[in-house]
């Protein structure tokens, strides 16, 4: 899918100054939509970049470990709930549970004991797990947001305890083999940008160590680039069940903590960042390690997403993950998604779905239900059925929207068979406003 020529045009002089007022050496962001990569707006000429190019992930390497999690509870291997200390035996800080290590609700130190983890060759899990005291809960769990990047790193010594297998190889098992991510990597895989801190003052470069960061690397070890990380994007807007079940995904999406307490401008879900941008929410991480900055972020109802990468230790004017979600912005607002035209059903619905529909009453307040061609009921006030029922059984449908999700509709008949109430947990409509429930 292609965007416009004047969109175009602006994400491409966005991009251009944000490399040029950051003082970045290379900065490339791209624009994917319904599963492909519709634009690649670039800048910078160390090195030039393209769709193909590595560069470091950093913390969006989380949202890969989480949905390692997310499979393993889903195949029923763990709870979400589990502590800690049911994994990883003797840990200090066993009693906090994998939920509020994905959520950052837990209060667990930001970093590991020992120097800059991100900067210097890592540990084992053993030595990660000996270096932890009970003082590395610096914030009282369930009191708020507290984000740790050690926290993924002992979410990666559960998956290897519990599964038997190496964070890299499970990644590659269960993730990026299957998504055809074959530019995602644990160690840098040529071509790749190097990574640089630019000098404040005269504008030169030191390059930065790429280092593996051993037992932390579930918190941000990855290379991948712009094709691969679209990908990903692609698949966290609309997942194949085959990786992980669409409505595990929309957990994930779901709130745990509001980060920012001011203006609930953020989130964040089970592994999941979430912005707030005007009406709309998107979902993402950002993500940084010497040398390198890094954006992803989805607007899930459109399919829409930016992602990029810049090879510098951040910029100096703006931020990546801003300048992500302004390209998104700008992308969803100069191109909405297309509108599903209507179109007629072939046959009318059989008769026991027709005598569900048209108006009913709840407290002299109007609803009206309606079929769609699946077989799906909706209902709500007249010209706006938001409320959307799935069959469950007979007379019973479950509710899969809005307020009544996962709420029960009964349909309750007289003795001669005839629909003549609908119970929506507990609240019951009937055909006429005097009728009594």
């Amino acid at each position: 899918m292609t965007l416009l020529p004047e969109t175009v045009r602006q994400l491409d002089t966005l991009v251009a100054r944000a490399q040029s007022t950051g003082r970045v050496p290379s900065l490339t962001l791209g624009v994917v939509r319904d599963g492909t990569l519709a634009h690649l707006a670039a800048a910078g000429e160390h090195p030039r970049p393209d769709a193909d190019l590595q560069y470091r992930l950093g913390s969006i390497s989380k949202t890969m470990t989480a949905t390692l999690v997310m499979q393993q509870r889903d195949a029923g291997r763990l709870c979400l709930d589990d502590p800690v200390e049911q994994y990883l035996p003797g840990t200090p800080v066993g009693a906090l549970t994998l939920r509020q290590l994905l959520g950052h609700v837990g209060g667990l130190q930001r970093e590991p004991d020992g120097q800059w983890w991100e900067r210097v060759e890592g540990v084992d899990l053993a030595t990660l797990l000996d270096g932890l005291t009970p003082d590395k809960i610096a914030y009282p769990p369930l009191r708020g947001y507290h984000y740790s990047n050690l926290a993924y790193g002992l979410l990666g010594g559960v998956l290897e305890r519990l599964t038997g297998t190496p964070w890299a190889q499970l990644l590659r098992q269960r993730i990026l083999t299957p998504l055809d991510m074959l530019r995602t990597s644990y160690d840098a895989t040529e071509p790749y940008a190097r990574g640089y801190v630019v000098h404040p003052w005269h504008d030169t470069l030191r390059e930065e160590p790429r280092t593996d960061t051993g037992a932390m690397a579930p918190a941000g070890q990855l290379w991948s680039t712009v094709a691969d990380l679209g990908r990903w994007a692609a698949f966290l807007a609309d997942p194949d069940p085959q990786v992980l079940a669409p409505q595990t995904l929309t957990e994930m999406c779901a709130p745990v903590v509001i980060s920012d307490l001011d203006s609930w401008t953020g989130g964040h879900g089970l592994g999941l960042e979430l912005y707030r941008e005007g009406e709309r929410v998107y979902v993402g991480h950002g993500g940084s390690m010497p040398g390198y900055v890094a954006a992803l972020a989805v607007h899930r109802p459109t399919r829409t997403a930016v992602v990029g990468f810049a090879n510098a230790y951040g910029m100096r004017s703006g931020h990546i993950g801003g300048l992500a979600r302004q390209l998104l912005t700008l992308v969803l607002d100069a191109e909405p998604a297309p509108v599903t035209p209507w179109r007629p059903a072939v046959a009318p619905p059989p008769a026991e779905l027709a005598e569900l529909t048209g108006r009913w009453w709840w407290m002299g307040i109007e609803f009206e239900v309606r079929v769609d061609t699946a077989g799906e009921l909706w209902a709500g006030p007249p010209g706006e059925p938001t409320l959307r029922f799935t069959p469950e059984g007979p007379d019973r449908w479950r509710g899969r929207s809005g307020g009544q999700d996962g709420e029960i509709l009964a349909v309750l008949r007289d003795r001669a068979g005839r629909a003549v109430a609908l119970d929506i947990a507990t609240f019951v409509l009937t055909r006429t406003p005097d009728q009594q429930p």
